[in-house]
């Protein structure tokens, strides 16, 4: 075994690999760039390198400077987690010339897998069942709209080089080929470096079902089950199980067996994982990610095994702990990823300071995270904040932990999509196992609705912790402690003592008064009164009382912001003092203002240029996503306010119409 490690990547795979190490009594380097001095993978390492600036390009993509890190701190092997070079042939050929071994599959395995076309004519000869679809070099115009046309619509187009739902777009009908075809090659030239693509049909209720492989420098290899990943947005993955439900032995075994077989075929070694897709009772290959998967926790779960120790075992020249016969299935797992992004912006990614954040514990429950309450959610990388994963003996039992889980978490900053994980869980398609990659669209109506007005608890709490800090805030009088202008009481000569709150909720603008009792309150709330009493813990929390229900909440107070969270939900409201002077006119409706932070690509029109609505005004790139900026209603455009290569911040004008 390796003496020391390093880990070439960042976040929460970073803080995963050091863990295992850490076990093994392995040393650990870390690398970061300029953006990550403080990151928690840098805290949790023995010794940590800088690599370079924030732009992955220039720091965590940099071979040379990973290369240098390693041997100044005599580390013997390599791990790339996941993204990054982890499936880079030359940094892993890189490593084998500095004499470090690379904590993965050998480069010819990685080249065979790196082309998707590449790799489905060579699972074709392996015999391993593949989708109908185009996979050549010849990538010209007229080429690929011919072999559309033989395919046939709806029709998907995939990044060759890519993973990650970059570069992959679903094309209905022949006249959105050409569209569909430049953005899918404009997403996958800035994130891999290469813009071939290739033609699939597209399934419309498909499964996306994926085998973990292992094996060994021996010949070893075997199936460690399957996972179901068919909770997707955007081709991302959002929710991950294993086993995948109503999987029979047979099916398991047969998929299993395929996976070994697609590993064979290319001398593979290691960790890594067989993606296929599948419909009815067939299934059929999509792609081989030659790494560790982020979500390979479920698999973890339920065979009882380390991944990461495996890798390293493996690496240095150990055969596999178990052969196939060795391996059982127990219980079932659950895993859902809690991103920085936005559901209802179309899941823009969103950044920000991380202002508070706390994560359940519990049976079956496990956290992989990178992040720290006061860290930062940057543009400059993947927006994944944690991986939330719950085990149980069933599945229905991982489901109840899991929500339960996702009930307790808490989280104030960036907007996130853990209102849509939470829903995820409680719609009842999903607890009965009808799941394929159309789940979230099919279901956009409970998913992603918008966030209705602030109950009745929310605003009882908000109100009750203005009020506890206004009393905490009261100097008290030595020379008169019963004057009533020292005390917290709305004292008032000849009135009932009361004290006004203004809440902004949402569009929505709440003047609330609460009446103050010896034991509480009394709320004049919009939908009616309430009486409610409060007392604030050692820890923050509030435990209230309204209307005779007892509740338990939180309250984070930034600035005039306030966040409630309440057992299963969180709602943001904003303090309004009466007095301060009105705003500004909000913005006009010509004004195209950036959806979020990101680097402008293309100006697509001219000043006095005439455009009809919904026209594309530019293109912008953020966290690898391409996204069309198109014109609201019909106009002239008057201003362009940025250039290309341009990074403007969220929510500045780029384009102004008349």
């Amino acid at each position: 075994m390796f003496d020391t490690i390093l880990i070439a990547n960042r976040g929460e795979i970073a803080c995963r690999v050091i863990r295992t190490a850490r076990r093994l009594g392995l040393r650990t380097v870390a690398v970061f760039s300029e953006a990550d001095a403080g990151a928690l993978h840098v805290a949790m390492a023995d010794e940590a390198r800088l690599i370079g600036p924030a732009p992955a390009r220039e720091s965590y993509l940099r071979i040379d400077a990973i290369i240098d890190a390693a041997r100044a701190t005599g580390a013997e092997a390599i791990h790339p987690g996941y993204g990054f070079l982890s499936e880079n042939a030359e940094f892993a050929e890189a490593c084998a010339a500095a004499g470090i071994a690379f904590i993965g599959p050998p480069p010819s395995a990685i080249r065979a897998m790196g082309s998707k076309s590449a790799a489905k004519a060579l699972m074709e000869r392996a015999g391993v069942p593949l989708v109908p679809g185009y996979h050549g070099d010849d990538q010209s115009p007229a080429t690929l709209r011919a072999e559309a046309d033989r395919i046939g619509y709806p029709l998907l187009i995939k990044a060759s080089a890519g993973g990650g739902g970059k570069g992959m777009k679903v094309v209905e009908t022949a006249a959105g080929l050409e569209e569909a075809l430049s953005l899918a090659k404009g997403e996958a030239r800035a994130a891999f470096g290469d813009d071939h693509v290739l033609l699939e049909r597209y399934l419309t209720r498909p499964r996306h079902i994926e085998i973990q492989v292992f094996a060994d420098t021996g010949g070893n290899t075997v199936s460690l089950f399957e996972r179901d990943c068919s909770i997707q947005r955007r081709h991302q993955k959002v929710v991950e199980e294993a086993p995948a439900p109503g999987m029979d032995p047979a099916r398991r075994e047969a998929m299993g067996r395929a996976a070994c077989d697609a590993a064979r075929a290319i001398g593979y070694v290691g960790a890594g994982t067989v993606e296929f897709i599948a419909e009815g009772e067939t299934f059929a290959f999509m792609e081989m990610n030659t790494r560790l998967q982020v979500e390979h926790p479920v698999t973890e779960a339920i065979t009882g095994l380390d991944l990461v120790e495996w890798q390293l075992r493996v690496a240095a020249g150990q055969p596999l702990p178990l052969r196939q016969e060795e391996l059982r299935i127990h219980g079932h797992a659950m895993e859902v990823r809690l991103y920085a992004e936005d559901p209802a912006r179309d899941f823009a990614p969103s950044i920000g300071r991380v202002d508070h954040l706390r994560f359940p514990d519990g049976e079956g429950i496990r956290i992989d995270t990178g992040i720290r309450e006061g860290d930062a959610v940057t543009i400059h990388y993947d927006p994944m904040i944690a991986k939330i994963i719950a085990h149980g003996p069933d599945r229905a039992a991982a489901v109840a932990r899991l929500a339960r889980a996702l009930a307790a978490t808490e989280l104030a900053g960036p907007a996130t999509n853990l209102g849509l994980l939470r829903a995820i869980l409680a719609q009842p398609d999903f607890r009965e196992g009808a799941l394929d990659t159309g789940f979230i669209a099919r279901h956009a109506d409970t998913l992603l609705a918008p966030a209705g007005p602030a109950p009745r608890a929310a605003l009882a709490a908000a109100v009750a912790h203005l009020l506890l800090d206004r009393a905490a805030a009261v100097p008290a009088d030595a020379a008169d402690p019963h004057s009533p202008w020292g005390a917290a009481t709305a004292w008032r000569l000849n009135g009932d003592g009361y004290q006004d709150f203004t809440l902004g909720d949402g569009e929505a603008t709440h003047l609330i008064r609460a009446h103050l009792r010896e034991d509480g309150f009394r709320l004049d709330l919009p939908d009616g009164p309430a009486e409610v009493s409060a007392t604030r813990g050692q820890d923050g929390r509030l435990t209230l009382r309204v209307d005779g229900r007892a509740l338990s909440a939180r309250v984070l107070r930034i600035e005039d912001r306030l966040t409630l969270f309440l057992p299963g939900a969180a709602h943001a409201l904003r303090v309004i003092d009466p007095l301060a002077p009105a705003g500004g006119e909000g913005p006009a409706a010509g004004r195209i203002l950036a959806p979020m932070p990101g680097r402008v690509l293309e100006v697509l029109v001219s000043e006095g240029q005439a455009v009809a609505r919904g026209a594309v005004l530019l293109v912008m790139e953020a966290m690898k996503v391409q996204m069309r900026i198109t014109a609201p209603a019909e106009g002239t455009v008057s201003a362009i306010l940025c250039t290309p290569g341009e990074l403007v911040e969220d929510g500045a004008e780029l384009v102004s119409l008349d």
